[in-house]
Protein backbone atom coordinates (compact mmCIF):
# COMPACT_ATOMS: atom_id res chain seq x y z
CA UNK A 1 0.00 0.00 0.00
CA UNK A 2 1.39 2.95 -1.38
CA UNK A 3 1.58 6.37 1.22
CA UNK A 4 -0.16 9.64 0.00
CA UNK A 5 2.33 12.63 -0.36
CA UNK A 6 0.70 14.86 2.33
CA UNK A 7 0.59 18.47 1.35
CA UNK A 8 0.56 21.14 3.81
CA UNK A 9 -2.70 23.62 4.09
CA UNK A 10 -1.22 26.04 2.41
CA UNK A 11 -0.23 24.50 -0.68
CA UNK A 12 -3.47 23.14 -1.16
CA UNK A 13 -5.11 26.12 -0.99
CA UNK A 14 -2.76 28.00 -3.60
CA UNK A 15 -3.31 25.08 -5.45
CA UNK A 16 -7.07 26.00 -5.46
CA UNK A 17 -6.40 29.21 -6.43
CA UNK A 18 -7.44 30.58 -2.74
CA UNK A 19 -5.99 34.17 -3.17
CA UNK A 20 -5.70 34.94 -6.73
CA UNK A 21 -8.18 36.04 -9.19
CA UNK A 22 -9.71 39.39 -9.91
CA UNK A 23 -13.33 40.29 -10.09
CA UNK A 24 -15.78 37.56 -10.25
CA UNK A 25 -12.77 34.73 -10.57
CA UNK A 26 -11.20 35.99 -7.41
CA UNK A 27 -10.78 33.24 -4.32
CA UNK A 28 -10.55 34.67 -0.66
CA UNK A 29 -7.66 33.30 1.09
CA UNK A 30 -10.36 32.67 4.22
CA UNK A 31 -13.73 31.45 4.56
CA UNK A 32 -16.02 31.33 7.32
CA UNK A 33 -15.88 28.02 7.40
CA UNK A 34 -11.91 28.02 8.11
CA UNK A 35 -11.96 30.64 11.06
CA UNK A 36 -13.41 30.28 14.42
CA UNK A 37 -14.85 33.71 15.27
CA UNK A 38 -16.10 35.34 18.06
CA UNK A 39 -18.41 37.61 15.61
CA UNK A 40 -21.13 36.92 13.13
CA UNK A 41 -19.45 35.64 9.76
CA UNK A 42 -21.41 36.85 6.66
CA UNK A 43 -21.56 35.66 3.17
CA UNK A 44 -23.12 38.07 0.52
CA UNK A 45 -23.08 38.18 -3.40
CA UNK A 46 -21.85 41.03 -4.56
CA UNK A 47 -22.94 43.61 -7.39
CA UNK A 48 -19.81 44.77 -8.78
CA UNK A 49 -17.99 41.40 -8.12
CA UNK A 50 -20.85 38.99 -9.31
CA UNK A 51 -19.69 36.54 -6.68
CA UNK A 52 -19.70 35.63 -2.99
CA UNK A 53 -18.12 37.22 -0.54
CA UNK A 54 -16.58 36.16 2.97
CA UNK A 55 -16.44 38.44 5.84
CA UNK A 56 -15.47 37.96 9.34
CA UNK A 57 -16.59 40.10 11.37
CA UNK A 58 -20.23 43.01 11.32
CA UNK A 59 -17.33 45.61 10.64
CA UNK A 60 -16.32 44.25 7.40
CA UNK A 61 -19.79 43.51 6.23
CA UNK A 62 -20.35 47.20 6.54
CA UNK A 63 -17.51 48.57 4.99
CA UNK A 64 -18.22 46.04 2.39
CA UNK A 65 -21.59 48.02 1.39
CA UNK A 66 -19.34 51.51 1.36
CA UNK A 67 -16.68 49.88 -0.96
CA UNK A 68 -19.91 48.23 -3.09
CA UNK A 69 -21.36 51.29 -3.32
CA UNK A 70 -18.67 53.48 -4.14
CA UNK A 71 -18.29 54.78 -7.88
CA UNK A 72 -14.45 54.62 -7.83
CA UNK A 73 -14.24 51.32 -6.26
CA UNK A 74 -13.86 48.77 -9.54
CA UNK A 75 -12.74 45.59 -7.43
CA UNK A 76 -13.28 44.18 -4.01
CA UNK A 77 -11.02 41.33 -2.94
CA UNK A 78 -11.38 40.68 0.80
CA UNK A 79 -9.41 37.98 2.90
CA UNK A 80 -6.31 38.88 0.58
CA UNK A 81 -3.29 36.59 1.84
CA UNK A 82 0.13 38.46 1.94
CA UNK A 83 2.25 35.83 0.10
CA UNK A 84 4.73 34.27 -0.42
CA UNK A 85 4.93 33.42 3.32
CA UNK A 86 8.64 34.14 3.70
CA UNK A 87 8.47 37.57 2.57
CA UNK A 88 6.39 38.00 6.04
CA UNK A 89 8.69 36.14 8.08
CA UNK A 90 11.76 37.73 7.33
CA UNK A 91 9.65 40.75 8.24
CA UNK A 92 8.96 40.19 11.15
CA UNK A 93 12.26 39.01 11.64
CA UNK A 94 13.49 41.83 10.74
CA UNK A 95 11.00 44.30 12.77
CA UNK A 96 11.48 41.87 15.83
CA UNK A 97 8.13 40.75 15.97
CA UNK A 98 7.30 37.11 16.36
CA UNK A 99 5.42 35.79 13.54
CA UNK A 100 1.80 34.96 13.94
CA UNK A 101 1.66 31.27 14.37
CA UNK A 102 -1.03 28.65 14.19
CA UNK A 103 -2.01 27.85 17.84
CA UNK A 104 -2.06 24.03 17.49
CA UNK A 105 0.67 23.07 15.30
CA UNK A 106 2.74 26.28 15.94
CA UNK A 107 3.82 26.61 12.09
CA UNK A 108 4.12 30.11 11.01
CA UNK A 109 0.62 30.97 9.06
CA UNK A 110 -0.15 33.27 5.97
CA UNK A 111 -1.04 36.55 7.24
CA UNK A 112 -4.00 38.13 5.17
CA UNK A 113 -5.71 42.10 4.80
CA UNK A 114 -9.07 42.31 4.92
CA UNK A 115 -9.63 44.22 1.73
CA UNK A 116 -7.96 45.00 -1.44
CA UNK A 117 -9.32 47.41 -3.35
CA UNK A 118 -9.21 48.60 -6.81
CA UNK A 119 -10.09 52.54 -7.06
CA UNK A 120 -10.00 54.76 -10.13
CA UNK A 121 -8.93 57.87 -8.37
CA UNK A 122 -9.63 59.99 -11.79
CA UNK A 123 -5.80 59.86 -12.29
CA UNK A 124 -5.97 56.20 -13.37
CA UNK A 125 -6.45 53.15 -11.43
CA UNK A 126 -4.80 52.13 -8.28
CA UNK A 127 -4.86 49.32 -5.54
CA UNK A 128 -5.12 50.15 -1.79
CA UNK A 129 -5.45 47.80 0.88
CA UNK A 130 -7.19 48.00 4.20
CA UNK A 131 -7.38 46.42 7.22
CA UNK A 132 -10.67 46.55 9.26
CA UNK A 133 -10.60 46.81 13.27
CA UNK A 134 -12.72 47.55 16.10
CA UNK A 135 -11.51 50.85 17.80
CA UNK A 136 -11.08 48.73 21.53
CA UNK A 137 -8.55 45.90 19.72
CA UNK A 138 -6.42 49.05 18.35
CA UNK A 139 -4.86 49.06 22.00
CA UNK A 140 -3.76 45.63 21.96
CA UNK A 141 0.23 45.39 21.59
CA UNK A 142 -0.24 42.27 19.95
CA UNK A 143 -2.47 43.46 17.29
CA UNK A 144 -0.39 46.22 16.58
CA UNK A 145 2.97 44.22 15.97
CA UNK A 146 0.40 42.42 13.25
CA UNK A 147 -0.32 45.66 11.65
CA UNK A 148 3.43 46.84 11.68
CA UNK A 149 3.96 43.39 9.44
CA UNK A 150 0.89 44.14 7.47
CA UNK A 151 1.91 47.78 6.98
CA UNK A 152 5.20 46.70 5.81
CA UNK A 153 4.45 44.18 3.83
CA UNK A 154 2.35 46.79 1.36
CA UNK A 155 4.85 49.41 1.64
CA UNK A 156 7.23 47.10 0.04
CA UNK A 157 4.69 46.50 -3.08
CA UNK A 158 4.33 50.02 -3.00
CA UNK A 159 0.67 49.65 -2.32
CA UNK A 160 -1.15 52.08 -0.03
CA UNK A 161 -2.32 50.56 3.23
CA UNK A 162 -4.47 51.47 5.93
CA UNK A 163 -6.70 50.79 9.27
CA UNK A 164 -10.53 51.41 9.25
CA UNK A 165 -12.26 51.31 12.39
CA UNK A 166 -15.60 52.44 14.37
CA UNK A 167 -14.42 55.23 15.86
CA UNK A 168 -16.27 58.54 15.32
Amino acid sequence: MSKRKRTSKIEKWIKEGRGSGIGSEYKPWLKIQDVSSLGRSTRLKGIKTNRQHEFLSDLERNYFYITEFSDFVIDIREQFPLLPLEETIVIANELGIKHPTDPKTGEPIVMTTDFLLTINNGQGVIEVAHTIKMKDELLKERILEKFEIEREYWHRKEIDWGIVTNAP
